[in-house]
């Protein structure tokens, strides 16, 4: 059935704006009619250029981590206090951005015309994951929609503090070893090379030291463009070695077996886990389809076909411990946790200690690192501009001595 866009008032007087399907604009009226709407206008909405549909997304965009977060936590708030369909209007309308107010306007629309909450976030796929539409589907079938919302907010925002950290534990060791070579790089080309032009009248051969270097220099000077280069060329080869999947999972299970990102990955990793199942568990969202989602979000394929290794052996009747035991990826706490809470009946409270043990870990380990890898990188910088200046200055000795003697 075609789409008719409206704009109509409600018993309340209030102005109400969306989309409702019908077999024409009579019956479309009609609808609206029977929920004591009165009718401003009604017209047949303007099909999507390029054969896209409303319901696949406003203009390719969509909710980032960041606004999908605030509107969770937003809307669990005032869903506490209010209609539904009042709290979607509101959070869509003080939004400063205008993609993330049609794309909250789409879900509101979709509410009006009598959807489910869940259903009408299907309009927009791509800002609101399958995981996420399926929790607010439980809470909507259990009538505990607002105490969903919560979890769901607590989730996403603890979510984004580990993002942010681990963002923060990778850029700044990278940040700082990036600067670290451009010193070095630059020193090489526009300092080096002005110096030993002093040595070119020198009749005595140069230390050796100081040969490798002026050696080094020149090439750079002469090559850096080739350099750059064969790093472009690397960089477009992996990336397309990395979409074969077998090169890829290769890739993955050497990340992981790194001292240091390995253990920040895996530990992430089982931390998201622990946390979004203690959170389904709660929700009273069936484990195995929750499981089955989340293994579409993970993108390192070892840990993704573990995670997806774990729902086949729950399905072939197998326990939760049991199949992460079995997986070898995760850590032996979550492992020991998570069938004490089987055991016991409390499977979402310890899995939740477990999340929050596996945190605290992660935030100690990447203190940890940090403060050992900060200085490590200084020294071995502070190493080799002492190598560039020795090199100058082993020759200005060695014409000190030849003089004097």
């Amino acid at each position: 059935m075609p789409d008719f866009a409206y704009v109509a008032l409600d018993p309340a007087g209030k102005e109400r704006r969306g989309r409702i399907s019908a077999a024409n604009d009579d019956a479309a009226r009609s609808r609206l009619s029977e929920r004591s709407f009165y009718v401003v206008s009604c017209e047949p909405a303007q099909a999507k250029s390029a054969g896209q549909s409303l319901s696949f997304g406003v203009g390719g965009k969509k909710l980032g981590n960041k606004q999908l977060t605030l509107f969770t936590r937003q809307l669990s708030s005032l869903i506490q206090v209010s209609p539904l369909e009042e709290a979607l209007r509101t959070v869509s309308r003080q939004n400063e951005k205008e993609h993330v107010r049609d794309i909250l306007s789409n879900v509101h629309s979709g509410v009006l015309e009598g959807q489910r909450l869940s259903e009408a976030m299907k309009r927009e796929p791509k800002s609101f994951p399958p995981l996420f539409r399926a929790m607010v589907s439980a809470g909507e079938t259990s009538g505990s929609l607002p105490q969903i919302a919560e979890r769901l907010a607590n989730l996403l925002e603890r979510q984004a503090e580990m993002r942010g950290k681990l963002i923060s534990a990778l850029a700044y060791p990278i940040v700082l070893a990036l600067v670290a070579m451009m010193v070095v790089f630059g020193l090489m080309i526009s300092v080096v090379p002005r110096v030993v032009e002093q040595f070119d009248d020198v009749d005595q051969q140069l230390p050796l030291i100081t040969r490798i270097v002026i050696g080094i220099s020149g090439f750079l000077a002469a090559y850096w463009w080739v350099i750059a280069l064969l790093l472009v060329a690397g960089g477009i080869l992996m990336w397309r070695l990395l979409k074969d999947p077998k090169i890829r999972y290769g890739f993955d299970a050497f990340i992981l077996r790194l001292p240091l990102l390995g253990r920040l990955l895996r530990d992430l990793h089982a931390a998201r886990m622990a946390r979004t199942m203690s959170t389904m568990v709660a929700s009273r969202l069936p484990v195995l389809e929750g499981l089955r989602l989340t293994s579409q979000t993970v993108r390192n394929s070892v840990l993704k076909e573990a995670t997806e290794g774990i729902v086949e052996a729950i399905r072939g009747g197998g326990s939760l411990s049991g199949a992460m035991r079995a997986a070898g990826v995760f850590p032996p706490l979550l492992v020991y946790l998570t069938a004490s809470g089987e055991s016991s009946g409390q499977l979402d409270g310890m899995l939740e200690r477990a999340a929050d043990y596996l945190e605290r870990e992660f935030d100690n380990f990447t203190s940890t690192a940090l403060s050992l890898l900060e200085p490590a990188i200084i020294v071995v910088m502070g190493g080799m501009v002492a190598v560039i200046i020795l090199a100058i200055l082993l020759p200005i000795l060695q014409l000190q001595n030849f003089t004097g003697a």
